[in-house]
């Protein structure tokens, strides 16, 4: 049997005071254990099915719970060190608080397989009041007097608005496949003297569905990671990236690490950002830029249109749903760093695969594709006649996928054949919410610049660790 890659470690790194211009440089490292899984397969299947039923609970955000491809926060929060999820496509921050009830979490995860902190006792931390705006926030701009009342706060404290000595009522927050009930408080974020964020406000949780690990939400929301960050940092809040090493569903792989960026980094010069200090080869950067649209349903999720899809030298152009959000919030692509694999709808992921297939000259795995929920899927030794992939993003954004992006080689240890599949996945048919989904798989070895202020997102091919040796 393989050894296997189940989770993704983040661990925070600040090298600067926040209140300066200069980026805030995080290195993402992998954790790898064959705890839980037995064969590569089984993985691929457990992640294929998560990123799937996220997918469609379109009326949900989603929330980074794959195996193999997921990413997490380590820092300090008062006195207490936490690891959370890092998700793009929420916008709350939340920790387990002791007592700590999860269920349906036996067996969900492994505490050897990825950092399974225990619940927090909230010792320096202070209830939100009821009169906060962020407690509007986080009930959906629901009035203060409404939330004060709720809370049990005098009428007369009420009328006057001074109802700082009751804390908000707890709110309820659902995921994709998981829910929780959270009350907000306050305390600071750290993770060295150099960095210290007063009054950081995140959700503390004593009862959750499914979710064991608590989530940095960096969504476009007012209680999200790099809007709090805003507060005393605009500079840097309002623009972060990251570059995800190409990794593997194998744990024999040694993995180095991989940078996230809060603010803008500098370019230095060409020769020294971009060249590679073992080959000495000069790396060529160019970023496309597409436009982020609105979604009015789902304010938080990084929203971009999907212009077409290229298969070689065949063009696809995608439906209209792909391509742009409408008044009601449906359509277009999302961009998440909490699910793995991209999500297309039914009619456009058929004639994806179906072009792609039409170049492909091996037998199908259709036992393979039964265990690992990947379609298609193919049997051979060598596979040279697999087409290029180029996604059309809306404004002339182009992006043509590493092979490793699309398709992923293994051996089947059952069959004992070397086994071939398509990383895309079957989104279903059309309904409300997102169309479409870019998961963090297609989205290793480029550079993903999240620019809230010129409200675009863009993708650049980098060597992302020596992106990391640059800038550390």
């Amino acid at each position: 049997m393989e050894l296997l890659l189940i989770s993704s470690l983040l661990f925070l790194s600040l090298k600067i005071h926040p209140c300066l211009s200069s980026p805030l440089l995080l290195p993402l490292s992998h954790s790898l254990s064959p705890s839980l899984f037995n064969s590569t397969p089984h993985l691929l299947h457990s992640t294929s099915s998560r990123s799937a039923s996220r997918f469609r609970h379109r009326h949900r955000v989603s929330l980074p719970l794959s195996p193999g491809a997921d990413y997490t926060l380590s820092f300090s929060l008062g006195p207490h060190s936490i690891s959370l999820y890092l998700d793009t496509g929420s916008d709350v921050v939340w920790v387990p608080c002791h007592p700590f009830d999860c269920i349906l979490c036996d067996g969900k995860f492994s505490p050897s397989s990825i950092p399974f902190p225990s619940p927090l006792n909230l010792s320096s931390a202070s209830p939100l009041p009821c009169n906060s705006p962020l407690c509007s926030s986080a009930h959906n701009s629901l009035p203060s007097p409404h939330l004060c009342a709720i809370a049990n706060c005098p009428l007369e404290t009420i009328e006057i608005g001074d109802c700082r000595k009751f804390p908000c009522p707890s709110f309820y927050y659902a995921y994709g496949d998981g829910s929780l009930v959270a009350s907000l408080y306050r305390d600071t974020l750290s993770s060295s003297p150099s960095f210290n964020l007063p009054n950081f406000t995140f959700g503390c949780a004593h009862s959750a569905l499914a979710e064991p690990i608590g989530v940095a939400g960096f969504g476009r929301g007012r209680l999200s990671f790099p809007a709090q960050l805003a507060r005393t940092s605009p500079e840097i809040a309002n623009y972060f990236s990251y570059c995800l090493i190409s990794h593997s569903f194998h744990a024999d792989r040694v993995l180095k690490p991989s940078p996230l960026i809060l603010g803008r980094h500098e370019k230095k010069k060409k020769k020294r950002l971009d060249s590679d200090s073992e080959d000495g080869e000069t790396e060529q950067v160019m970023y496309s830029y597409t436009p982020m649209l609105y979604n009015p349903k789902h304010p938080y999720f990084y929203c971009i249109g999907l212009e077409a899809v290229s298969i070689g030298n065949v063009k696809i152009p995608a439906p209209e749903s792909l391509r742009r959000v409408d008044r009601r919030g449906d359509g277009g692509m999302v961009v998440d760093s909490g699910t793995t694999f991209t999500m297309l709808p039914r009619g456009f992921y058929r004639a994806v695969v179906g072009e792609f297939g039409r170049g492909v000259r091996h037998r199908r795995a259709r036992g393979v594709e039964e265990r690992t929920g990947l379609s298609p899927c193919y049997y051979g030794e060598s596979f040279a006649d697999i087409p290029r992939v180029t996604w059309h993003f809306g404004r002339n954004a182009t992006v043509e996928m590493p092979r490793e992006n699309y398709f992923y080689e293994f051996v089947d240890g059952e069959a004992g054949k070397r086994v071939g599949c398509v990383m895309v996945m079957d989104g279903g048919e059309e309904g409300g919410g997102p169309a479409g989904l870019l998961g963090n798989y297609q989205q290793q070895g480029f550079e993903v610049v999240y620019d809230l202020e010129a409200k675009r997102l863009g993708f650049a091919k980098r060597k992302c660790a020596s992106l990391w040796d640059s800038l550390s």
